[in-house]
């Protein structure tokens, strides 16, 4: 290694006694340049101790500039070391990307109403490309990538129609200098052929780099169109694939070799030689010491056995962390009075404590921490908390109910690699960029597509009629639903809400299929409309089979739920609590023995909602550890209100709960909630 170091040494010398020097002075910098093959460069020497990073910023170049045309370079700088600094802006050379792309398989699952994707290409420096997955927008891959929603429109115009599940999207790549508490990381699209060895070698990193990047990669989630995230030096470096890289090595010319036989030997372009080595314009002679670009792949320690070893990194667990005394903060502004907010968090934590309660009597040993944090955007109080011990020794923190208060949380839960929930928020984009982080309120874009997808396969056979009127408020569920239907081809009707309902459903009704009648709006004032006119037609002709279906709302529709019977009602809610269960009584039993009061009329009830997460999340504790994630699909408890199925977003992200309940009031007077999350 010595020896090769001093030999690129000599080189340098070579090439810069055959260059002209030119007499023009850089504008800014105070350094000479010279011109090499029409490339205008600033000649500069080493300092003792300087480094790339340094002398990049000094240039205001990357430090990828500097090696690419400084071949050695990346073996470390020495004093004196005479360096080509590329002159931004004048005749600078582009990298030339591959130009092979391989076909990506399309989906079986469901057709595309779009332009299929043909390739994935190999050059990522500027922009990557996402696949969309279900339930995504526009809005949220903005946010989960650091960029705007105009950005995507207007590398994607066709987008502003709409996306669909399998779509693949081209989004700028991340540009980004190091900031405080902000890591440094751009984005891979995975190409055909790479594997987590590849990658990593690509970047000049170690797989584990790659892998503590990406806590949810594994072996399902490393695949072809899928995007990962790199943590990265400098984001501004260009980069081409693993495969297309190269490395400079020195050749001794022997007598009656040709720059074609060298070549040759070395699957390069003769070329590509000649331009690393300007004395060749002399001729080749022997004993001539040569810099020759050879593919990275086949000069480095690339065996099988080692890409192997990176690979089995996706099947492999992080031994888990067994905690004794399980440390849990829970961190909530309980003196906002802002409409009532300190009563429903003070019974949120009333819960809470039930649950632990609970656990200790099971022998776990729990150390609960409780603090005010002030309320909305102001974080002073939050900030001051978390520099005491206790917050830095904690296993787990809950709460945060502002953007502000969850995006100061989730640094913290990030620098010191604790786990986090967020009990209440539904839009905050920390989970986006996460790994740490639990949100247990499901997304309502996210529970409309995935109730729509229940609805299909549990009615497609039924005769289904929307009514239109209320309060409209339902209509991105209904234009999701309608649009499912029609994709699957479901024949559905259509009316509004008049004085004249019960005849013109009537006129639609079906004697040989199940009537599902489905209100656009969870709008009370339509729900007893309609109620009553299905009387009618019920009095007029008890031949149809009817039936009701409708949305989360209905459960606070207290003078409207005794005809839900009447008419086998089901509802689709990420959150229920059935009032005809023993445990559910028990719960209200046990809450008012020791608080003495009954629960808030609150939907969904915030002491179930602090005892649902503290019994699930302190269980996942006990049971796997500090790394309980690895292990979260087999965390089941026996929750009150909450289904919880937690699933990543992306690659790097946290976890987001997809927990959903159809609840059906059959006509025998009986309530029976069943678990949809999967």
């Amino acid at each position: 290694m010595h020896n090769r170091f001093n030999l690129s040494k000599i080189f340098w010398t070579v090439l810069f006694l055959g260059i002209s020097l030119l007499s023009l002075q850089a504008q800014d910098l105070k350094y000479k340049t010279v011109e090499v093959n029409g490339q205008t460069y600033y000649e500069y020497n080493v300092q003792s101790g300087e480094g790339l990073y340094a002398i990049s910023r000094t240039f205001s170049v990357s430090v990828a500039d500097i090696l690419r045309h400084n071949p050695g370079a990346e073996r470390g700088l020495q004093n004196g070391q005479k360096l080509l600094i590329p002159v931004a802006g004048e005749n600078k050379g582009q990298v030339v990307s591959p130009s092979q792309s391989a076909n990506v398989p399309q989906s079986s699952q469901s057709p595309r109403p779009f332009q299929p994707f043909q390739s994935l290409p190999a050059d990522q420096n500027t922009t990557f490309q996402h696949t969309v997955v279900l339930g995504e927008t526009v809005y949220g891959i903005a946010k989960m990538y650091h960029t705007t929603v105009d950005e995507i429109f207007r590398l994607n115009p066709g987008a502003r129609e709409g996306i669909a599940e399998g779509q693949v999207l081209t989004i700028p790549q991340r540009r980004v200098i190091s900031q405080e508490k902000e890591e440094n990381y751009r984005y891979h699209t995975i190409l055909p052929k790479e594997t987590l060895y590849s990658v990593s070698k690509t970047y000049s990193l170690k797989p584990e780099d790659v892998m503590r990047a990406n806590p949810g990669l594994s072996v399902e989630t490393f695949q072809i169109g899928k995007t990962i995230r790199i943590p990265f030096f400098e984001s501004y470096e260009v980069i081409l694939p693993y495969e297309e890289q190269t490395t400079n090595i020195i050749h001794k010319a022997s007598r009656g070799e040709t720059l074609y036989s060298i070549a040759k030997r070395y699957n390069v372009e003769v070329q590509e030689i000649q331009r690393l080595n300007p004395m060749l314009e002399g001729g080749l002679k022997s004993n001539m010491e040569l810099l020759v670009p050879v593919k990275r792949i086949l000069v480095e320690d690339d065996s099988r056995s080692n890409a192997n070893e990176a690979n089995r990194l996706l099947t492999q667990q992080i031994p888990s962390e067994r905690v004794n005394v399980m440390k849990v903060g829970l961190l909530l502004p309980f003196l906002d009075e802002t409409r009532g907010s300190h009563l429903r968090l003070q019974e949120y934590y009333e819960g809470f404590l039930l649950a632990v309660e609970k656990m200790k009597s099971n022998g776990a040993n729990i150390e609960l921490y409780v603090f005010e944090i002030g309320k909305g955007d102001d974080t002073q109080k939050l900030q001051s908390l978390l520099g005491t011990m206790e917050m830095q020794s904690l296993n787990l923190i809950i709460g945060g109910v502002s953007d502000a208060q969850i995006k100061m949380l989730s640094d913290f839960s990030r620098s010191h690699n604790m786990k986090y929930v967020v009990p209440f928020s539904q839009s905050n984009g920390e989970v986006l960029n996460n790994g740490n982080l639990f949100q247990v309120n499901p997304v309502q874009h996210m529970t409309y597509i995935k109730t729509a997808s229940v609805f299909l396969q549990t009615f497609r056979n039924a005769n289904i009629i929307f009514v239109q009127g209320g309060a409209n408020d339902k209509n991105e569920f209904i234009s999701l639903l309608q649009n499912d239907l029609r994709r699957n081809n479901v024949r559905y009707e259509t009316l509004n809400a008049t004085t004249t309902l019960s005849s013109t459903i009537l006129a639609l009704m079906s004697r040989s299929k199940e009537n599902v009648i489905v209100p656009a709006s969870g709008d009370s004032g339509l729900l007893r409309q309609i109620t009553d006119e299905l009387r009618k037609v019920q009095e007029s002709d008890s031949g149809f089979a009817i039936r009701l279906f409708g949305y989360p709302d209905w459960q606070a529709y207290s003078n409207v739920k005794e005809d839900y019977s009447l008419f086998n009602t089901y509802i689709f809610a990420p959150f229920f609590a059935n009032e005809q269960s023993r445990d559910v009584e028990a719960f209200k039993s046990n809450f008012r023995k020791w608080y003495g009061r009954d629960l808030l009329e609150t939907f969904p009830s915030y002491g179930m909602w602090g005892y649902d997460t503290a019994l699930f999340f302190l269980t996942a504790l006990q049971r796997y550890g500090n790394n309980f994630e690895q292990n979260i699909e087999r965390v089941n408890v026996n929750s009150l209100q909450f289904p919880f199925h937690f699933e990543r977003p992306n690659n790097w992200g946290g976890f987001i709960n997809s927990g959903l309940y159809f609840i059906n009031y059959s006509t025998d007077g009986r309530i029976i909630k069943t678990d949809k999350s999967q």
